[in-house]
């Protein structure tokens, strides 16, 4: 076969062409001390790095015309020791409402009771001790009856529990905070996916009823997140389904959530979470990929770095 021939190629001047990247958009070096709003700046700008920046200016947008703003986390969250990041920005007015789902819940009370948790399974189950717990299965046993009883939901009753049975390290349970702050806390479960579903005293009608009211208060705080934000940290399936059953209940309702702006913070990129929250309910959906442990603390620090003293804080939505 005859080699193809290049004479005659056309080309053009380089400074014609159409580029993605241009000197003013690359890194520059820190020397010394810097601040933690130098080194956002000092990011390239590109890709994940410009990801951060606009969190960061939605947020500071959201929190200054106190728009609605909801973290929504999965249990891998609070195992990798980042919910005191949640409960300092429920304290500084940056998040407004928190949903969760089971494993959330249980790894949150357990920190709060015992000051530890996540059990190695391979090991429990062995011998079938895995998820065998007394005091996890009787916190939700109790707070699913009241939740249901009380018509207060189950995150409402498992803060209430952790607030009144004065568990030693309840400073760092994230429903906790929120009982203390007055902010909405729902707990979404699938029912014999936790280990708390194992134990005879934990009823399933309890549990169902107060878990599908929580659903009905979640509606409520959806209908309120025109302008808002909805942060979607690790679930991956759970509360990706949850938000867009409730996003289609408000709307059925007459609510637009124009502006909505969705988040999704998680090791790595899922069906649900680019579809059922970055895609289909959204204004704008921004993604970014990397460790809980990491990924939170450096957006805390950005958001504390970032922070406007005069701004008003969140209007406190009902609990």
């Amino acid at each position: 076969m005859k080699p193809f021939s290049l004479d005659g190629l056309r080309t053009y001047e380089l400074s014609s062409r159409p580029s993605k990247v241009f000197i003013e958009d690359l890194g520059r070096p820190l020397g010394g001390i810097s601040s933690i709003s130098d080194w956002v700046d000092s990011l390239p700008r590109q890709l994940a790095a410009q990801s951060l920046r606009r969190i960061r200016d939605h947020w500071v947008r959201a929190r200054a015309e106190a728009r609605c703003v909801v973290a929504a986390i999965g249990g891998h969250v609070i195992k990798t020791g980042c919910g005191p990041y949640l409960i300092d920005w429920m304290k500084r007015g940056w998040v407004s409402a928190v949903a969760m789902n089971g494993s959330a819940a249980i790894h949150d009370f357990e920190l709060a009771c015992a000051g530890k948790t996540s059990e190695d399974v391979a090991a429990q189950l062995s011998d079938g001790h895995f998820g065998m717990a007394r005091e996890t299965a009787d916190a939700f046993a109790v707070a699913s009856h009241r939740g249901a009883q009380q018509g207060r939901g189950l995150g409402a009753a498992l803060g209430a529990y952790i607030a009144e049975s004065g568990l030693p390290h309840r400073e760092v349970s994230v429903l906790y905070a929120a009982h203390l702050f007055g902010i909405p806390a729902t707990v979404h479960v699938a029912i014999g996916t936790d280990i708390v579903h194992m134990h005879p005293h934990v009823s399933g009608a309890a549990l169902g009823e107060a878990t599908h009211l929580d659903f009905r208060r979640l509606c409520t705080v959806v209908s309120q997140l025109a302008q808002g934000m909805w942060l979607n940290i690790g679930s991956a399936v759970i509360l990706p389904e949850v938000f867009l059953k409730a996003v289609s209940v408000v709307r059925n309702f007459g609510y637009t959530l124009e502006g909505l702006i969705t988040v999704n913070f998680d090791k790595e990129s899922r069906y649900r979470t680019l579809m059922n929250v970055l895609f289909r309910p959204a204004a704008e959906g921004i993604e970014v990929i990397g460790h809980h442990e990491i990924l939170l603390p450096l957006m805390h620090a950005i958001l504390v770095a970032a922070e406007v003293r005069e701004a008003p804080q969140f209007p406190r939505l009902a609990a």
